[in-house]
């Protein structure tokens, strides 16, 4: 009598943790964790930070968390210093253990594969290596027309684009435990500008991956009260034209090279090389300031961009 062949199980999905930030979202928050109901990907919980809500914003959230299986949807306070520090309040919130962390914004539409092709993407990656995934988004106005997409990019993710740059809107993002780990080691008591900004430097600076799908994960909402804009029209390049020469980003740069500074040890040799002449760029004149940016290699997305950086660049405005 021949023996039974040995069964096969079904290794289990992924844990994901959604991590959703709140403030007086009431107005569109049922159409986004509808869509994370819908989602092809089913194992995941969703950890809600809400940052003082006046609205009825606590009230959609508490009615959800009553309908939805036991600690699916765990929700708590804020700690009301605005988005940044809520978002990175979370992810470096030491109970939350999973496999992949996603950011999620209140007020947009996930696409039913959105976590599916993360998680395809993400799991060809060593889990010892930090890895983050972005795509690009599809815009909508605030009753969900299609109005257009973010900018396609075409160019590879890299530190050295990090540094000038911010490919993936934190609303797109989803990055494996290596990643969140190295943030929670990173993060503390660093002053930074956004907190998906500073993740794609943090990982593509200390040898992580990086993966920016063309593909729109997500329905974007262009309303009034966005914190960020889309940077899609022409008229936003415009104004972030105007910020950089008036000195804007020149400051956001001090912000995030002063917590690089922290982690410098962390850095992977060439892209310490890059962020020495970048420093010394900004630190030089004349000549040498665009001998240094050059040298540093770094880069925007764009021709028209990298070309703007660099005549910034010589009148000390980054």
């Amino acid at each position: 009598m021949s023996e039974a062949p040995p069964s096969r199980t079904t290794p289990p999905e992924p844990r994901v943790a959604i991590l959703l930030c709140t403030f007086n979202g009431q107005n569109h928050l049922h159409e986004q964790l509808d869509s994370f109901t819908a989602q092809n990907h089913r194992n995941w919980q969703m950890w809600i930070s809400d940052d003082g809500s006046q609205d009825d914003t606590l009230n959609i959230l508490q009615h959800y968390q009553s309908t939805t299986e036991p600690d699916k949807i765990r929700l708590q306070a804020g700690p009301r210093q605005g988005f940044v520090a809520n978002f990175m309040s979370l992810t470096c919130q030491a109970d939350i253990e999973v496999d992949f962390y996603a950011y999620a914004d209140q007020d947009d539409i996930w696409e039913p594969d959105k976590l599916q092709r993360a998680l395809t993407c993400l799991q060809q990656v060593a889990p010892h290596t930090p890895a983050l995934y972005c795509t690009r988004t599809r815009v909508v106005d605030k009753s969900g027309k299609h109005v257009g997409f973010s900018p396609l990019f075409r160019k590879p993710p890299s530190f050295a684009n990090a540094l000038v740059q911010n490919v993936g809107g934190g609303n797109t993002m989803v990055f494996n435990r290596a990643a969140r780990d190295l943030l929670r080691e990173v993060s503390p008591g660093a002053h930074i500008v956004s907190q998906d900004w500073w993740m794609y430097m943090v990982v593509s600076g200390c040898g992580g991956r990086v993966y920016y799908d063309a593909y729109p994960s997500v329905r974007y909402r262009q309303h009034g009260d966005n914190l960020v804009g889309a940077n899609s029209s022409w008229t936003a390049r415009a104004v972030r034209m105007r910020m950089l020469w008036q000195g804007r980003f020149r400051n956001w740069t001090d912000l995030n090279l002063n917590s690089l500074e922290h982690l410098r040890h962390r850095l992977t040799r060439d892209n310490q090389i890059i962020l020495e002449h970048f420093s010394a760029a900004r630190r030089a004149s004349g000549w040498r300031r665009l001998t240094d940016i050059l040298a540093s290699g770094v880069y925007r997305q764009t021709t028209l961009g990298t070309l703007s950086l660099l005549l910034a660049a010589a009148f000390g405005k980054v």
